[in-house]
């Protein structure tokens, strides 16, 4: 049986830069925090992502939630 030991969580905050001037496509920049508290729950995640994004120049686009974990055999 393998289990998974969690070893980093990042909040991914994607925000809107405007469109391309050649292909009219969106573009994204994005800024990310390392370092998050593994049992930050999602509503926890949203409201902290919509405080930092207000305070940005930039429109928010999306909020991710990147997990990473070790999988060993147990």
């Amino acid at each position: 049986m393998a289990v998974a030991d969690m070893t980093n969580s990042q909040l991914r905050l994607v925000l809107y830069d405007g469109d391309d001037a050649i292909t009219g496509k969106p573009i994204y920049k994005a800024k990310s925090f390392n370092n998050v508290n593994f049992a930050a729950t999602a509503n926890q995640l949203y409201a902290v992502a919509t405080a930092i994004a207000g305070l940005q120049q930039r429109p928010l686009y999306s909020i991710e939630r990147k997990d990473s974990s070790d999988i060993r055999q147990a």
